[in-house]
Order: structure tokens, then C-alpha cells, then sequence
């Protein structure tokens, strides 16, 4: 990177530091404090959202947004309710926020000092415009003994490959929430578009990002979802572009400074952006921008616990990674590649999570409580799948089978702390994998860790069924494999078993399709073993 670069990115961070300072000042605005705004248009176009609950407190989330034009005040005071009921009768906290143009707007509340396992409505106001109403939750205390956990989990929804007819039906699942495992946008043009197109070119810029954010979010079933339950979400890459590796280019779109588009500046654009649409909190900004410049750290990854039931990890698998090896001619983003002819295929240095996250996940499990469930929420398919079995071996380098050692590390960790009732949780490959994760992906034999689900997508497309049954019979650690139908799992855990259904629905290229379950599964407490019901 060029010396102007580099001080593109310092003073972007130090600008973004500032902002995300008093953004955290404004969300302690008196209720009483007010604006006298008032807007032509709705504000609230883009609808509400919660996220990152805790048992005490939980995040509201609102963006204000015009269709027809940006808004034109550089900072607008936003009001809040929180309250017991959906009338707003028994308004529990209420207050004023600010909405800062640098920030597009958004609104990031931190609601504290709530009672535990608790459902609460909130709402936005500005002006003469009312928000939709939200509906939230706050978690379990940690200790406290619990029934039930049901939570969905989803990825990939591409807005060219079909409609977001999947989020309808979710509402209807009764949910304490959900887990998003990226890819929230793609940043593509897309020429091609199979069901509709969206607005705009490559995504590039912040607000380029902002606009296909804006257009996604515009969506009318997935407002609904969002407003039906607290969220916990990470990225992937395409929130950023197609395979990038940490702080390395992937393969979409320009990305060469010699064509005006620098991959770092590019990445910091699109985490701001990120930032800006999703229900975090402001530490996940404020953190972030003293390492942006170097490739590091807006750090997602985190554990929660859901009562003395389940401890939930999301974890980070696009941030700090390495490179990509042995794609031929030495280039960017991902490819098939045969191991024995990638002598870096092994190297014991290389990682997926980095040292930082892959240390903190070691200590987490070595704290895990013996008796719950431990859910690993991350990116991709886990289990090592062999695209050729029977002939010369071929892996994706862009999951975990291209960092093999990283996942081995990872198991040993699982293994060394007898880390009990795992399941890992998946998304990014647009096709449902269940299976179990073995000890030694080379050794049937070997142990059974924990059990995984990797989800299908919202919409975006799957290269189809064709080989799943030869996959199937050359990778036995996997039970199930579907291709071609897109939607979501639901998991119901309780402290006896596991449930899971894969929820499908029947065209997605059709805004009143259907939805079917696909197939379901149990696992008992106990055992690592999952079963097809």
C-alpha cells in the first residue's frame, strides 16, 4: 500500500473514532431532549431490529433512510420506548439517541438494567413518524436453570437468485432467536441476474455499500424477522468481496491500486457499512478502529450463555485468516485443490482464526460448563469434505479443509477439555450438510466430538444434487446432503436433546412459495451422534 493510502486509513480511523464516541455519548440523551425534524417521506424505511442481547440489557437498532432521496440533516435526534407490552401502556425505559450522518444514520441503543428472559416492544420516533413496533428478548440469567432454547439459523441470501420468502415463513416458528452465519449482501453487479436485479454496479465504496445494504434491508419479509426477535450475526465475505482472506484481496471486482481501489480501504468501507445495518453493539466499531489500518480487529467473535442450557460461540473465520494456497497460477479467492500436490497444505502455522481468536476459543472451552450445550456459530462447512472420492483427492481451499492444521488445532482443544455436547453450526456452501465431527476425518473409527449442521441459503444458488450421492458414500462422517432447496434450520435444545429441522421452501423464485420441513434430526444429550426422525 502507498504511503497515501496508509493516511487515508489513519484518518479515516481517527474520523471514525471520533464519531463512534459521541455516538455512544448520544445514546445517554435524556428522554426529554428532542428534535423538531419532521420528513416528507417515512424515515423508518428500512424497519427495526434488536441484537446482542445479554440478560440484562439487549441493542435496538433502527437506520433512517429515504427512498426517493438521502437525508439531508447532518444529525437528527431519534426517540425510544421500551416497554412490557405492545401498546406501549407500560413503557419500561425510553430516551433519545443520535442519529449522525457519518454513521448513515443508524441507530445504535443499548438498553440496560432489564429482568432476565424477559420479552419486551420497542419502537423509534422522530418527528411526526413512528417506527414499526419490534418485538425482543432478553437472555436467561447464567445460572438460571432453563427448558427450552429454539433458534433458527440462516446465510447467504442473494438478492438476484430469488425472493426472501424464507423470512415469512421463519416469523411463523416461534423463536427465541436467531443466528445469521453471513453473507447478508452480495456485492456484485450481477449482469446475470436469474430473478431480479439489483441497483447499482460493483460494490466498492462505503456508500456503495450503504445503498446495497439500504436495498436488502428495504425487503418487507425480512424487516418482519428482524422485528420478531433478537438477532446474533457475523459476516462472511461477501459483506466485503468474493473470498478475500483477512487482509488480502479475493476475486471479485476491481481491487488494484492501480485502478482507484485499495482492498484494505475497501474492507474498512464495507466493515463501517456493516456496522451501520446490523444490531451490535458500539464497542464492536470502537474496538475495531485502533487495528483497522493493519487488518484488525472489529471483533465479532463472542460467547453468550443461555441459562445453565447452552453456550453459543460465534466465532470470526474471515477476518484474521491466511491466504489461500495452491490455486493455480497463484491466484486470489478460492479453488479445488488436490493436497498431496500443495506442500503448504499442511503447514502447521497457517490459520483460519488467528492466533488471538483461536487462544480465546482454547480458554472458553477449557471454562465450558460439563453438562450444556456448546453451539459454535461460524461461517462454513466444517467436516472435511473430499470432492473426488475414489480418485486423486480434491478440497475447497476456502473452508475449513483448506486450513486443515487450524481445524485440527481446534479439535484437540475440543478433545483436550472434553468439551460436551458440541454442535457446529455452518453456512456459505448454499447446500444442507448434516454429520458428525470426528476426531480424525481420516479414521472413520475415530471419535465422534460433536454433531454439525450446515444450512442451505435464503436464495442464493447451489451447484445442484448431481454427485451428493458418491460425496455421501466417499465422506461417511456426513449423514445427509441437499442441494437444491434454500431456507433455514431450526434447532430446539433442551437438557435432554437436540432437535433439528430443515426448513425448505418450495420456489424461490416465487414470492408465494411455500415452505416444507425437508428433513429432521435428534440428538441426545450425551451422545455425539446424530439420527435422522
Amino acid at each position: 500500500m502507498n504511503s497515501g493510502a496508509d493516511l487515508a486509513l489513519e484518518l479515516e480511523r481517527r474520523r471514525l473514532l471520533r464519531l463512534a464516541l459521541a455516538g455512544v455519548a448520544a445514546a445517554a440523551l435524556p428522554g426529554g431532549a428532542g428534535s423538531q425534524t419532521s420528513f416528507a417521506d417515512y424515515p423508518f424505511g428500512l424497519g427495526v431490529a434488536s441484537g446482542s442481547p445479554q440478560a440484562d440489557s439487549v441493542v435496538l437498532w433502527t437506520r433512517l433512510h429515504h427512498r426517493s432521496r438521502r437525508l439531508s440533516p447532518p444529525s437528527v435526534i431519534v426517540h425510544w420506548e421500551l416497554a412490557h407490552d405492545e401498546q406501549f401502556k407500560r413503557v419500561v425505559q425510553s430516551g433519545s439517541a443520535l442519529a449522525s450522518a457519518e454513521l448513515a444514520h443508524s441507530v445504535h441503543v443499548e438498553v440496560s438494567g432489564l429482568e432476565a428472559d424477559r420479552w419486551y416492544f420497542y419502537r423509534f420516533m422522530v418527528g411526526n413518524a413512528l417506527s414499526p413496533v419490534g418485538r425482543t428478548r432478553t437472555l436467561p440469567a447464567p445460572n438460571a436453570p432453563v427448558s427450552r432454547l429454539r433458534l433458527a439459523y440462516a446465510s447467504c441470501q442473494k438478492w438476484e437468485d430469488g425472493y426472501f420468502s424464507a423470512w415469512r415463513h421463519m416469523r411463523a416458528e416461534n423463536l427465541d432467536l436467531v443466528l445469521f452465519l453471513g453473507d447478508y449482501i452480495y456485492e456484485y453487479p450481477a449482469p446475470f441476474a436469474r430473478v431480479r436485479r439489483p441497483s447499482g454496479g460493483w460494490v466498492l465504496t462505503l456508500d456503495d455499500y450503504r445503498k446495497r445494504y439500504a436495498l436488502y434491508r428495504g425487503e418487507a419479509d425480512l424487516q418482519a424477522m428482524h422485528g420478531a426477535c433478537p438477532w446474533l450475526v457475523i459476516w462472511d465475505d461477501h459483506e466485503v468481496q468474493n473470498d478475500y482472506a483477512g487482509v488480502h484481496a479475493g476475486n471479485s471486482g476491481p481491487s488494484d491500486p492501480a485502478v482507484g481501489i485499495d482492498f484494505l480501504l475497501r474492507r474498512a468501507a464495507a466493515y463501517q457499512a456493516w456496522y451501520e445495518h446490523m444490531p451490535v453493539r458500539s464497542s464492536v466499531l470502537l474496538q475495531g478502529l485502533a487495528g483497522l489500518a493493519q487488518g484488525a480487529e472489529m471483533r465479532i467473535y463472542d460467547r453468550l450463555h443461555y441459562g445453565q442450557l447452552a453456550s453459543l460461540y460465534l466465532l470470526d473465520t474471515r477476518q484474521y485468516r491466511d491466504r489461500q494456497v495452491c490455486n493455480r497460477g497463484d491466484a486470489s479467492g478460492s479453488g479445488n485443490v488436490d493436497p498431496d500436490q500443495c506442500s503448504q497444505w499442511q503447514d502447521t502455522q497457517r490459520t483460519l482464526l488467528g492466533q488471538r481468536q483461536e487462544a480465546w476459543l482454547d480458554q472458553a472451552f477449557a471454562s465450558a460448563r460439563p453438562a450444556n450445550w456448546n453451539v459454535l456459530g461460524q461461517q462454513t462447512l466444517f467436516g472435511q469434505r473430499d470432492l473426488r472420492p475414489g480418485v486423486r483427492r480434491s478440497f475447497w481451499n476456502d473452508g475449513w479443509d483448506g486450513y486443515s492444521a487450524a481445524r485440527q488445532r481446534l479439535l484437540g482443544s475440543m478433545q483436550q477439555h472434553r468439551l460436551a455436547n458440541a454442535v457446529i453450526l455452518g453456512g456459505d456452501v448454499h447446500t444442507n450438510w448434516v454429520g458428525h465431527v470426528k476426531a480424525d476425518y481420516n479414521d472413520p473409527r475415530s471419535a465422534n466430538l460433536g454433531v454439525e449442521f450446515c444450512g442451505t441459503s435464503i436464495t442464493s444458488r447451489a451447484s445442484g444434487n448431481g454427485n451428493l450421492e458418491a460425496l455421501l458414500a466417499g465422506n461417511p462422517h456426513f449423514i445427509f446432503a441437499e442441494a437444491t432447496k434454500k431456507g433455514y434450520g431450526v434447532a430446539e435444545f433442551t437438557p435432554k436433546q437436540l432437535g433439528v429441522k430443515l426448513r425448505v421452501v418450495d420456489d424461490v423464485t416465487r414470492q408465494d412459495s411455500q415452505i416444507e420441513t425437508l428433513a429432521s434430526f435428534a440428538v441426545t444429550a450425551g451422545r455425539a451422534q446424530v439420527q435422522r426422525v
